[in-house]
């Protein structure tokens, strides 16, 4: 399948989460097996060669960065929500539309100097892909770049972000 025909599954689904919002529904992606594959083969053609390791964005970063991890061997390590990582973490706070919220690593995921590559669905205000930046190097990974499978460019979330990224699909 060629991107056009992955991205044109994307359900766009009106006022949801509130009115007003036009919610950009991806499951149709994860629904069919040969959509899944081809974006899965499309990202990794993305991520940086010199790349050891996929910080995974909670929640559906996980799920795009394990099967990336299957075809391109790599590591996998998880960003995630306060009090969800069992071990001893490094913890970095972003703004929100309405307040803040706070990623999440394991201190011990990320070897000094480790090429790391940031996966994620969407990249909106930039917020939680800088704070997953800020993570990364927090361990003394660099980041190497950033791949997401959407960029909702009217937000400008590419503004926030320090490192290169790479996004399939544009929605202006």
């Amino acid at each position: 399948m060629t991107n056009e025909q992955v991205f044109g599954l994307i359900a766009d689904v009106p006022n949801f989460p509130k009115a007003g919002v036009t919610f950009k529904d991806i499951t149709p992606i994860f629904e069919s097996p040969e959509a899944f594959t081809a974006l899965v083969e499309a990202l990794n053609a993305e991520v940086p060669a010199e790349t050891k390791t996929l910080a995974a964005i909670e929640s559906r970063g996980f799920i795009l960065a394990a099967a990336m991890a299957q075809r391109v061997p790599r590591k996998v390590v998880l960003l995630r929500k306060p009090g969800k990582l069992p071990r001893e973490t490094f913890s970095q706070e972003y703004e929100l539309e309405y307040g803040t919220d706070t990623l999440e690593v394991h201190v011990d995921s990320i070897s000094k100097g480790e090429k790391v590559c940031i996966v994620d669905d969407i990249l909106a205000t930039g917020g939680t892909a800088s704070a997953a930046e800020q993570l990364v190097e927090k361990t003394g990974g660099i980041v190497s770049g950033m791949v997401f499978m959407m960029e909702l460019a009217f937000l400008a979330g590419a503004k926030k972000l320090k490192g290169q990224f790479s996004s399939l699909h544009k929605v202006e």
